[in-house]
């Protein structure tokens, strides 16, 4: 496993793949986060698994991309977060961890448990964001898996990420099973996975879940990590429990920090305690040259709240969050400002538009309970004996839809209010639900909404810094927004003189403002007007003469072998998310709010 090239690096971990090979072979979540605002998500530059790291697309060139990686080394990251769970099966080249890697040995060697972990085989085809029309090279990877009972398997969502076939093999066993992914939940990684053949569970131990672990208990890692093919046992302690990043997601969920090894190929892979019980998932690492054996579980609250999540709704839906941004109360005069009486509470900065709490909250309110749980002034609640944990700790035990009391002192005056939690809705998605993005083309101008892995593959210095801003720092004001961008041009003879024109945000079509690329679609198919004028940032306009435009559709089609002038969600009937009632006043950048502030120690999105 290759070590990142940013000073620090947290990872997750499978076996697909060799983790920062170059630049241009693995996904980064955020890594314009770090070169815009080094702050963002506390200082942490997220970077997706291993398994996204595409071996078939480490000679594709994309804009601002330095092949040897050079344009990522000089970018300033204080820290980084890494999923590298699965290995790439082409990568040849290894580096082993010096902690103790143990294969199989002493009394572990008959265990019982230790049948119950498989080897995952999966094979992804991930979107081209840059070309939405089609897939790029198909490659593989291996992860780590384990059994549940009831024909079912978890493992970690980026171990089974863009999956096009997802197969699974038990210890011992030549035979290798085709696998369903029922399951996957981006925001915690993890996913859940069956196998239909009875032959495959013959004999089969599930595992058992245990309990949250103690500070210093014994764990013990199990999987099918790079160095070889047989299951690999390596041991440590627990370190830390706390909220913590996770990197595949980029969101902040309970945390087990261990020192047992965790290398590429352990991602899915269980974690047990001295009493063979399963505490949590393999699935991170944090890598810098200033601290060694930092590896992640994902513990079994999150396991558990993840299937509970799936048998209520028969999918899985996401942690819920409370949709506000706040900022400690430890300075006294702050408080005494507020009217608050004592050392406790939040303050509510800015409440999102799109969460329940925007009909409830006030920016200056202070929210000094959560289902009568006191929180303090550093934000933090009561966490078993003597120990405290971060607030929204609270709110990733609910489920999406639950109902939140809330303490809170507005104008000097105590009350309790009732929120409805649900997950969080990104104007700029870290994943694309569906797998392949929307697009429209229209006489060679392609449109795309912006997406986080369009960021990635197109790199921070094409995107531009105020796009990148904007999609940085902004809110949604409502369900179904997106930022639409003009991707690229193909150069034909209705578009001459545009041909430059790439990513950059469309703002308005014939004078109105652009909801959603389902909105644009919408509007031009309803447009009987001579010209179809798009308006850009900073006043750029398009315009193009509506006939000659149609005419040359199916041409330019043919000329750039795209299959479609549309994808193929954008062939549904267009559905107003506003419902048609409300307009837009503002465009979505033009009141951020800025995740720099949000990474602060004293401020954070709960």
């Amino acid at each position: 496993m290759a070590i990142a090239v940013a000073n620090y690096c947290f990872s997750a971990v499978t076996s697909s793949v060799k983790f920062s090979c170059s630049t241009s072979s693995q996904r980064r979540l955020a890594t314009s986060h770090t070169s815009l605002a080094s702050a963002n998500h506390k200082n942490q530059n997220f970077k997706n698994s291993p398994s996204t790291s595409k071996s078939s697309t480490t000679d594709r060139k994309f804009p601002g991309r330095s092949k040897d990686g050079k344009g990522e080394t000089e970018r300033s990251q204080s820290t980084a977060f890494k999923s590298f769970g699965a290995q790439r099966k082409d990568k040849k080249e290894f580096q082993f961890d010096s902690k103790e890697q143990l294969s199989e040995s002493g009394n572990l060697q008959d265990a019982a448990f230790l049948n119950a972990v498989v080897k995952v085989y999966c094979t992804h085809t991930a979107p081209d964001y840059s070309l939405p029309w089609q897939k790029q090279r198909q490659y593989t990877s291996t992860g780590s898996a384990f059994m549940i009972g009831d024909g079912k398997l978890l493992t970690n969502a980026h171990c089974v990420e863009h999956y096009t076939q997802v197969k699974v093999k038990r210890r011992g066993d030549d035979t290798k099973y085709v696998a369903k992914v029922l399951a996957r939940g981006v925001d915690c990684d993890i996913a859940l996975l069956s196998v239909e053949s009875e032959e495959f569970w013959k004999d089969a131990e599930p595992l058992c879940l245990g309990h949250l672990p103690r500070l210093q208990d014994a764990v013990t890692v199990v999987g099918y990590p790079l160095g070889g093919d047989t299951i690999s046992v390596t041991k440590g302690v627990v370190s830390r429990i706390e909220v913590t990043s996770y990197a595949h997601g980029s969101s902040e969920l309970l945390g087990i920090q261990i020192d047992a090894a965790i290398n590429p190929g352990n991602s899915g892979g269980p974690a047990f305690n001295d009493k063979g019980e399963c505490i949590g998932v393999a699935f991170q690492v944090y890598r810098s040259e200033e601290v060694e054996n930092i590896g992640y579980v994902i513990p079994t609250t999150v396991v558990s709240h993840f299937l509970s999540d799936y048998e209520r709704n028969g999918k899985y839906t996401g942690f819920p969050c409370l949709g506000v941004l706040l900022q400690k109360l430890e300075n006294p005069a702050l408080r005494t400002c507020l009217k608050v009486p004592s050392n406790e509470g939040v303050l509510v900065r800015r409440v999102e538009p799109t969460s329940d709490a925007n009909n409830i909250l006030k920016e200056g309110d202070v929210i000094v309970s959560f289902d009568d749980v006191c929180v303090g002034s550093e934000g933090t609640v009561p966490f078993r004996s003597n120990e405290r944990i971060a607030f929204r700790y609270l709110i990733s035990q609910k489920f999406a839809g639950d109902v939140a009391e809330l303490g809170i002192i507005r104008a000097g005056t105590f009350m309790k209010v009732k929120v409805v939690l649900n997950p969080r809705v990104h104007l700029v998605p870290y994943h694309i639900d569906g797998g392949q993005p929307s697009y429209l083309i229209i006489a060679g101008l392609v449109f795309t909404p912006l997406s986080e892995p369009l960021i990635e593959e197109e790199c921070d210095d094409s995107i531009g810094l105020k796009l990148l801003a904007k999609a940085r720092y902004s809110l949604a004001r409502f369900e179904g927004e997106q930022m639409v961008i003009l991707s690229q041009v193909l150069a034909n003879e209705v578009s001459i003189g545009y041909e430059d024109m790439s990513n950059q945000q469309v703002l308005k079509f014939n004078g109105t403002r652009i909801k959603n690329i389902h909105h644009l679609a919408h509007l031009v198919d309803s447009c009987k007007d001579k010209y179809l004028v798009f308006e850009f940032e900073d006043n750029y306009l398009a315009v193009l003469e509506r006939e000659a435009a149609v005419a040359a559709s199916s041409c330019i089609l043919k000329d750039y072998g795209i299959p479609s002038e549309r994808s193929s969600d954008l062939l549904e009937p267009f559905v107003d998310p506003l419902g048609g009632n409300q307009a837009i006043n503002q465009d979505s950048g033009d009141s951020p709010v800025s995740d720099l502030e949000i990474g602060f120690d004293g401020l954070k999105w709960a």
